[in-house]
């Protein structure tokens, strides 16, 4: 059995298309953020690190027995969050996996973060363009590369470049990303299904 990973989600974004306070609106009965956070309960997971920006959603103010890593510029981009989470992950000094997880997907089913976790990493969702991208398993031979990023440069990047890489093909509504309200609008629909 693959070892059990550091479980990130990241937080940061500062929403700004969706309008701001993204991750605490209500979603189906409860907060947008609180969804993944859910989804990794119910895969069997233990609680990990949340990435959040210096206004910490409620939704992760609230999460009994997750960590929080403030990251002090999230406008510098989603690589900066990234290197945080990978930092932290070193920092632990094992060699367990680090599962990345965003806040904004509330669609991910309990299911397929299981079969990222037990996966042999590197491990990633191919979304609809074929390429592979988060949700992602990474090793902890890749956690110095990721604990390098910057600016706008995320895991796709890297997760493209590898040569042996486990796809796992998600639902379809499982890539649902939140970026505007349509968007929330159209999560609460599949998730009142």
């Amino acid at each position: 059995m693959a070892e059990k990973p550091h479980v990130v989600v990241l937080a940061a974004g500062r929403a700004t298309r969706f309008g701001g306070g993204k991750l605490d609106a209500p979603c189906a009965g409860k907060r947008l953020g609180q969804w993944v956070l859910d989804a990794v309960a119910e895969a069997g997971l233990a609680p990990g690190a949340i990435v959040v920006g210096p206004d910490v959603p409620a939704f992760a103010r609230a999460a009994p027995g997750w960590r929080l890593l403030v990251n002090p510029q999230p406008e510098a981009g989603l690589g900066t969050s990234l290197a945080l989470a990978a930092r932290d992950a070193l920092s632990r000094r094992d060699d367990a996996p680090m599962l990345v997880l965003l806040a904004d997907m509330p669609l991910v089913p309990p299911g397929l973060i299981a079969g990222l976790a037990g996966a042999n990493a590197p491990a990633a969702i191919r979304h609809e363009t074929g390429r592979p991208g988060v949700p992602a398993l990474f090793p902890a031979s890749l956690l110095p590369q990721l604990a390098q990023l910057g600016g706008d440069r995320g895991a796709a990047s890297l997760l493209a470049g590898l040569d042996e890489l486990t796809l796992l093909d998600p639902p379809e509504s499982a890539l649902l990303d939140i970026d505007r309200p349509a968007d929330l609008a159209r999560a609460e629909a599949e998730l009142s299904r």
